[in-house]
């Protein structure tokens, strides 16, 4: 089914604001940002933690992406600096061949992530990175870590000019499937109401005037 709900939306083209109304109004990566425009991506997301100040983990984690995987790293601290720049960011898009890089933190070398046109979403620039040593991850981050890795553990990422809605492994049935197909059409209805019928978008969303036409 998780195949059936990607291939939906990729060949449908359907939003991230579109499945986030599926999802009940929610399921956004809160802040995140396309850093080239005209990118649509979905996908396996790979998570990926970045904590403490060093990008160690991250190096070691993303040795395990798919191709066309959307990774997503999720930074717990030390949101101030750069995750990374362009060398993790060529080796997970060329030589990796993700589909996307997601990331909640900051990323450095912006001209050439915009140069070469790469699909990524991110919370914004800073030159000062991370240092790249291992460190002592605490208790409690592990913990973290751990709850974190079974939301995203087969979950899907949509990714536009938006931002990025993850759809979890919960939702990966027939119900939410017509979910998608259900709102692809109720968009549809509705800018013909406001289109052709030249109803109000009160009348459209609101009253739902449509539904009273043939009765």
């Amino acid at each position: 089914m998780k195949n059936k709900i990607i291939d939906y939306i990729k060949r449908n083209r359907v939003s991230s604001t579109e499945i986030a109304d599926c999802l009940g109004k929610k399921g956004a990566i809160f802040n995140t940002h396309a850093i080239n425009k005209g990118h649509f991506q979905v996908g396996n997301v790979f998570w990926v933690y970045a904590c403490g100040g060093t990008n160690w983990e991250v190096h070691r984690q993303i040795e395990k992406v798919q191709d066309g995987d959307v990774v997503y790293i999720e930074a717990f601290d030390h949101l101030d600096k750069a995750i990374f720049g362009d060398l993790v960011s060529k080796y997970l898009m060329l030589y990796k061949q993700a589909a996307a890089i997601v990331t909640n933190g900051l990323l450095r070398d912006a001209p050439r992530l915009i140069k070469e046109n790469w699909s990524i979403w991110c919370n914004g620039f800073n030159p000062v990175g991370y240092i790249n040593e291992e460190i002592i991850i605490n208790k409690e981050t592990k913990n973290t870590i751990e709850i974190r890795q079974k939301y995203y553990k087969d979950a899907i990422a949509v990714c536009d000019d938006t931002g990025v809605v993850i759809i979890p492994n919960e939702y990966h049935n027939e119900e939410f499937l017509n979910k998608i197909k259900f709102i692809e059409e109720q968009e549809d209805i509705w800018f013909e109401c406001i289109d052709r019928k030249k109803y109000s978008t009160y009348e459209t969303v609101c009253l739902k005037k449509y539904l009273n036409e043939n009765r």
